[in-house]
């Protein structure tokens, strides 16, 4: 085959190629759009949540989001609809949906809470919770989902099904919720609460 040929041929593939990811590139947010939409019924606009059983889930890290979908999905994680809604998805609408909600801003719960047991929370946080949830449960980087600002209904059932072995917990942390338990009762985990709905 000539050069000349071969050129010409070579710079069609080329500009394909490139017209090809150009294309495709600005359909993927569109798509993972549409994906949120099914969201957002329950978890809000953005996933950001309105009601108080039902977790915001806007700003989570992409790792901790497949974490938690694979946890419905295989039944780690107790849950009424969620099993059926995340084996709904495959793995690339997963990633898709992990993506776009680590991008939105996470925004804290407008909540009550008693200052007094906000401040014993405080003091529990940091010896129990702070290595694996920074900066006051409120760390992104941890992939350990945000306690801080979170609605305190859906975080007390959380800590329920972790204590009750209902939902399994990491060997350590589950070793540190059964300490707190064992040394402050009930009254530690409902002050650890009122910490995290202070966060706002």
């Amino acid at each position: 085959m000539p050069k000349r040929q071969i050129i010409i041929l070579l710079t069609t593939w080329l500009a394909m190629t490139l017209c090809s990811i150009s294309i495709a590139a600005p359909q993927q947010a569109p798509r993972a759009s549409m994906l949120a939409n099914s969201c957002i019924i329950c978890h809000g606009q953005n996933g950001s949540s309105n009601g108080p059983a039902i977790p915001s889930i806007a700003g989570l890290s992409s790792e901790y989001f497949i974490f938690t979908m694979e946890g419905f999905k295989n039944g780690e994680i107790p849950s009424t609809v969620m099993g059926q809604i995340a084996n709904g998805y495959s793995t690339e609408e997963t990633q898709l949906l992990a993506d776009y909600f680590s991008t939105k801003t996470f925004i804290k719960a407008k909540q009550s809470f008693d200052a007094k047991l906000a401040r014993k929370g405080a003091k529990l946080h940091e010896q129990y919770c702070e290595k694996c949830h920074a900066e006051g449960g409120q760390s992104v980087q941890d992939d350990a989902g945000i306690l801080a600002g979170q609605w305190t209904i859906y975080l007390s059932w959380a800590l329920k099904d972790f204590r009750t072995n209902k939902r399994q917990a990491g060997k350590k942390m589950q070793q540190r919720l059964d300490k707190l338990y064992a040394r402050k009762g009930e009254q530690g985990f409902t002050a650890l609460l009122h910490y995290y709905s202070s966060q706002q």
